[in-house]
């Protein structure tokens, strides 16, 4: 299996371009099902999660065709069948956003349980309560089948802000009779791509970053030509990067309302940035040194649904935090088993206490060592990059695949910044 080997004290310095948002590109795709024209997306990242959902389309009797970097035309005019491949439904937690649109085309929809980032339970509860709302009716069985004669509008209370589950519901209801009213909706701003590029296929939504959606229902949608914004996960992870390694880095291309959340976590922790236009920069000369709350408490950094702290910067932020002068408290509300990799950043000589699988105490600053890593997961596995660059001699990191699967050719361009990473 493919590994990085990493060498490191070596600030990272240079500029870079953000990639386009891979949890945008996913939705995208599979909405390209909803129309018999094609669909030309571009600033799609070249990472492994992308090719799999595009091998999903090809399985439905889609083609699909590059237009040089980052950009596809998608075209299906007829849907083979309304089942989706096993193999690739394993590899991949999104390959779930085809049940709406297929819902929608063809009115049934079959799918192996998906797969994903190890991260704890990812209930698909409410992906079930949008879709029967919208009046189709789920069979579990060791495939979950949906079924709907007809999609009609509904007014619908997610029980929780669920990005997928919205995803699909929208997907699914852009074609349903009648109008939807979404509350309780994910207002992440790869929600509000998705619902952009319906937009400009013909589709009704209004409502677009907050957690009431309605959507008018239309009887067909076409082509688009359609660009997705750029990834703010990415963003924030280069960002920690370049704090860490106390190197300076400028990164074009970010949506500078997307980063917001992020700025007051990052902020806790003494870390800056400035923008002008659409590109960060971050500062070589940087405090490093945690704030404490009023009263000279220890500070606390949460995660929420959009727009709180973004769940998958919580790993980045951690180890970031083992490099900063303070302590302060990770509180991972959403994800049972995210915190879990700590433990390797414990072996290499972080000061961390976990105290449940949600919360961790970080005290800091912490020489690593150079150390053998797994990457569990995507973000985790970013962080152990982080990790292994901030720390002194060698380090491997297993399964790297888990870590291509959100960023895109990473060995390449951090190599282009300084990195010792090969």
């Amino acid at each position: 299996m493919d590994q990085y080997l990493i060498e490191g004290g070596h600030p990272i310095r240079g500029r870079i371009r953000a990639s386009g948002n891979k949890n945008a590109a996913l939705p995208c795709i599979a909405a390209a099902l909803l129309t018999d024209e094609p669909v030309i997306l571009r600033n799609i990242p070249d990472i492994e999660d992308v090719q799999v959902m595009l091998e999903v389309y090809r399985s439905f009797g889609g083609e699909t065709a590059p237009l040089g970097p980052n950009a596809w035309r998608l075209s299906l005019s007829n849907i083979k069948t309304s089942e989706i491949p096993r193999e690739q439904a394993k590899k991949i937690r999104a390959s779930i956003l085809f049940a709406g649109p297929l819902l929608a085309r063809t009115g049934k929809a079959v799918l192996p349980p998906p797969g994903g980032d190890v991260i704890g339970r990812r209930r698909l509860d409410t992906h079930f309560l949008a879709l029967t709302e919208l009046g189709a009716a789920v069979e579990i069985n060791h495939s979950f089948s949906f079924s709907a004669s007809h999609l009609r509008g509904a007014d619908i209370f997610l029980d929780e802000a669920s990005v997928t589950a919205t995803e699909n519901a929208i997907m699914a209801a852009v074609l349903a009779t009648g109008e939807t009213i979404l509350t309780n909706a994910a207002g992440e701003p790869h929600v509000q791509d998705l619902c952009r590029m319906l937009c400009s296929m013909g589709a009704e939504i209004s409502g677009l970053g907050s957690n009431i959606l309605t959507i008018k229902g239309v009887k067909k949608l076409r082509g688009c030509d359609f660009e997705i914004g750029a990834d703010f996960m990415e963003v924030g992870s280069f960002i920690g990067l370049a704090a860490a390694t106390r190197g300076e880095l400028f990164i074009e291309g970010p949506q500078i309302r997307d980063l917001r959340p992020a700025k007051i976590a990052f902020g806790k922790l003494g870390i800056v940035w400035e923008h002008e236009g659409t590109t960060v920069h971050v500062p070589d000369k940087q405090t490093l040194e945690v704030n404490s709350d009023l009263g000279g408490m220890i500070p606390k950094i949460d995660d929420a649904p959009w727009p709180g702290f973004p769940p998958d910067l919580t790993s980045i932020i951690t180890v970031v935090a083992t490099q900063v002068n303070g302590t302060v408290l990770v509180h991972e509300k959403m994800f049972e088993s995210r915190m879990f990799f700590v433990d390797k950043l414990i072996a290499m000589g972080a000061r961390i206490v976990l105290c449940d699988p949600h919360r961790a105490v970080i005290s800091g600053p912490t020489k690593l060592a150079g150390s053998e890593l797994h990457s569990p997961d995507v973000r985790a596995g970013m962080a152990m990059v982080i990790a292994a660059m901030c720390a002194e001699g060698k380090s491997i990191i297993h399964n790297v695949y888990q870590i291509e699967r959100g960023y895109e050719h990473l060995v390449t361009r951090l190599s282009s910044l300084g990195a010792k990473i090969s």
